[in-house]
């Protein structure tokens, strides 16, 4: 048996032994200043002292538990439970009060804290509802979580109708607590399902994504049964028309904020990116949007949790909420109010009441009746959705975990005095049980499905998407004059960005020395073209896969002068490429010209430059199943991402991809095999991965010879657009080799080069290379 370490348990035994001495030692001080008797009245020092323990014990206990392959959101709970009546007050009454008084001013800020933390805890949870995973799946989880929640909740409304009228703080009001028990025995904690789910690699089967789903559902409707229940409370009885009312709302409320809503909120997110240049301002945003829309749910009588959940989803779909944003986010939220809200939620459980054996019972019945009922209805529902035995079975452990939402729910019971404190400990002590038992149950139940080959083949596309270029782009930069060319650019990045809906960005130069190099009519042209390209790639990808694709937010403008610093100023709203298309974008000695080195230094993340090389090149290409691109690929990352770029071109178009492999290093290069298997490998993958595409690919290798020469010779024959990835080399002005030169020189036809992200000189290598010093030796201009 593998033994875990706790980590630092006698560090945190120390350290609240610590805190709890300085605490005792400021009372009399305390108590002088502010004429009370406790720490109570110190106000501000206790309540910073409280959320301190809070969190290193929510932290601690949560890293044992997650160490043993548990949810560290439980560690937190129990932490709480540790330091509340349960052992803390039971063993040293005295400590545990006067580090948690019970002073109504601390009480009311912890209080405060803690209704935050549910806020934006729900505002997680949004975030993380992946509804397009919902739309994928289909009808399986929606039989799934329809059983999955009947049935226990028909389970827990039952046992409250024959509950001993002592646990409910008012014995008359059955059915509003009924309903909250029902809520309450019907949930699943998505966080806790996906967290096994992807532990066991099970996140991109088929089963783990109708698992997730449904638990999705059931969490949703949860929310909404709450919000509801929440508005029956506040009338203090069960009356129709209020209840008629309320649910119309809800409604309405749920109608507007998927509809007209989702736009809203995309815009403000987009326009706060885009205009604020302060530190943190989408979070605010956010955070903004969380607050108005639980006002709004508050105001049409319905908790507040409700607005909070449905901003995270419509704030999680956004196109351009970026993976640091987001992280940010769930940082703060994960390391300060997770543990305050699960800390203050198990001080509230006081488990020295299931000593009377009569509770206890109850309890261990509420536990069994819980789990019951949940895994029957979820097993029913996978049956009636055509799933074998062994994975309904499955389906029927991973529905059965409470976990977080549980507790939410459970608090916001005993807030309202729907549920007394023993029935809130009795609850929460099934959420740890059933919580607990899920991942080693559910382990068990995922360890005995074998994988089938059709569901292997899309898990091995799905594989290849997660090493992917193109699907990690969030968003595109164009920046194009009026040339042909131009236009060209904007066509290309509609169809690079059109298959996942990537907000675009085009920034049109008018150059008005150069009239006969127009396209059409400016902008619109451009725009069309750019729109042309989005509408066809969303076309192929919805055919092909059978997937929706988000509608693309395209924006457009005239500039008169574009320069470095304009597109540094753009790039800081976060965009993932940067397209480039010019007339002229090359010197009669086959360099850059001073403006494209001059748009390029504004942009750190990938170049795409669009071009026609050589001199006299030919018109560009209209692309289709007759044209052939030529890719060249040497087994480097940018290589790679060069060719995904051509195949993401090459769907819409249907046009034919030849991929050549050329050594590194030319004759005599080191890279090159004598057997020709790390050669073939390469051309294996780059193969692979168009076929994720829907392509075919045909490849031809030259493993000897000058790089240049053989690419430039085989574009000749019949290549209408060759597509070949490029190392940016360090410095100010865009230097990509040999290798590029020979083809900007010696190949007549349209050109784009895929660029890796810009490497920065330090001062030092910097000043260097202005005095001409480095490495120890002096450079001179033949160098």
């Amino acid at each position: 048996m593998q033994r875990v370490d706790a980590p630092g348990r006698p560090f945190f035994v120390v350290l609240i032994s610590v805190l709890v001495a300085l605490l005792a030692a400021d009372v009399p001080v305390l108590a002088a200043e502010t004429g009370t008797s406790g720490v109570g009245g110190a106000g501000e020092g206790a309540f910073i002292a409280t959320i301190v323990i809070l969190l290193i014990v929510g932290r601690g206990f949560g890293e044992i538990l997650q160490r043993f392959g548990q949810p560290a959101v439980m560690g937190q709970l129990i932490g709480g439970i540790l330091l509340g009546p349960s052992l803390f007050g039971w063993v040293w009454p005295s400590a545990q009060h006067l580090i948690f008084p019970a002073d109504p001013a601390h009480k009311s800020m912890i209080d405060a804290v803690s209704q935050l933390g549910i806020l934006l805890l729900l505002l997680l949870t949004g975030m993380e509802t992946d509804l397009k995973l919902v739309r994928r799946v289909g009808a399986a989880c929606v039989s799934i979580s329809t059983t999955g929640i009947i049935v226990p909740f028909i389970c827990g409304f039952t046992l409250a109708q024959l509950l001993p009228a002592s646990l409910l703080p008012e014995p008359d009001e059955r059915i509003v607590a009924g309903l909250f028990l029902g809520t309450a025995l019907s949930v699943s904690s998505v966080k806790i399902v996906a967290m096994v789910i992807r532990e066991m690699n099970f996140m991109r089967r088929n089963l783990g994504q109708i698992i997730v789903s449904s638990a999705i559902i059931e969490d949703t409707i949860g929310w909404v049964i709450i919000a509801v229940t929440f508005g029956i409370a506040t009338q203090g009885r069960l009356e129709i028309m209020p209840l008629i009312l309320t649910v119309v709302e809800v409604g309405l409320f749920m109608l507007f904020s998927f509809t007209l809503g989702r736009r809203i909120v995309f815009t403000l997110i987009r326009w706060t990116n885009d205009v604020f240049r302060s530190e943190y301002a989408v979070i605010t945003m956010i955070l903004i949007i969380m607050g108005l829309m639980a006002l709004i749910t508050d105001m049409i009588g319905v908790h507040t949790v409700l607005g909070a959940f449905v901003a995270g989803i419509l704030v999680g779909e956004s196109p351009i909420l970026s993976g640091h944003i987001e992280s940010q986010l769930r940082g703060i939220i994960t390391a300060l109010f997770m543990p305050v809200f699960f800390g203050m939620a198990g001080l509230s459980a006081d488990l020295t009441v299931l000593a009377d054996p009569t509770l206890a019972s109850l309890t261990a019945g509420l536990v069994l009746i819980a789990s019951i009922g949940k895994f029957s209805g979820a097993f029913l529902g996978g049956r009636l959705a055509g799933l074998s035995m062994k994975e309904a079975t499955a389906i029927g452990c991973g529905m059965n975990a409470r976990g977080s939402t549980e507790v939410i729910v459970a608090s916001i019971g005993l807030t309202m005095n729907i549920l007394s404190p023993t029935l809130f400990t009795m609850i929460v002590t099934m959420a740890v049980v059933t919580t607990l038992a899920m991942p080693p149950m559910l382990r068990w139940a995922l360890a005995r499905l074998p994988m089938g080959s059709e569901e292997r083949q899309r898990v091995e596309r799905e594989e290849l998407d997660r090493r992917g270029f193109i699907s990690k782009l969030e968003r595109l930069l164009v920046a194009a004059d009026e040339s042909k060319v131009g236009a060209f650019a904007a066509y290309l990045a509609g169809l690079v960005g059109g298959s996942s809906g990537m907000p675009t960005t085009l920034l049109r130069f008018s150059d008005v020395r150069r009239p006969a190099e127009k396209a059409g009519n400016g902008v619109d042209s451009h725009l069309e073209q750019l729109k042309e390209g989005v509408r066809a790639s969303a076309a192929a990808v919805q055919h092909g896969e059978e997937t929706p694709v988000e509608k693309a937010h395209l924006s457009a403008r005239t500039e008169m002068e574009i320069s470095g610093e304009t597109i540094a100023a753009e790039a800081r709203k976060g965009y993932g490429m940067f397209f480039i298309g010019f007339g002229r974008a090359l010197t009669l000695k086959g360099a850059f010209t001073r403006k494209l080195n001059d748009l390029a230094s504004g942009f750190d993340g990938p170049l795409c430059l669009v071009m026609k090389a050589g001199s006299g090149a030919t018109e560009l290409p209209r692309l289709d199943s007759r044209t052939t691109i030529l890719v060249p690929v040497n087994g480097t990352e940018v290589s790679r991402r060069a060719a995904e770029l051509a195949f993401a071109i090459a769907r819409p178009t249907r046009a034919r991809i030849k991929v050549l492999y050329v050594a590194q290093g030319g004759k005599n290069s080191p890279f090159t095999s004598i057997s020709h298997r790390s050669e073939e490998a390469v051309l294996k993958d780059i193969v692979e991965l168009g076929e994720r595409y829907g392509l075919t690919i045909s490849t031809e290798m030259q493993a000897r010879g000058e790089p240049g020469t053989a690419i430039t010779k085989r574009a000749a024959k019949g290549v209408s657009l060759l597509v070949m990835g490029v190392a940016r080399r360090p410095g100010d002005e865009l230097l990509f080799g040999e290798t590029a030169t020979a083809i900007l020189t010696g190949y007549r036809g349209a050109v784009v080069f895929l660029a890796g992200e810009r490497v920065r000189l330090d001062e030092t290598e910097a000043e260097a290379r202005r005095s001409g010093v480095a490495d120890g030796r002096t450079t001179t201009a033949d160098e």
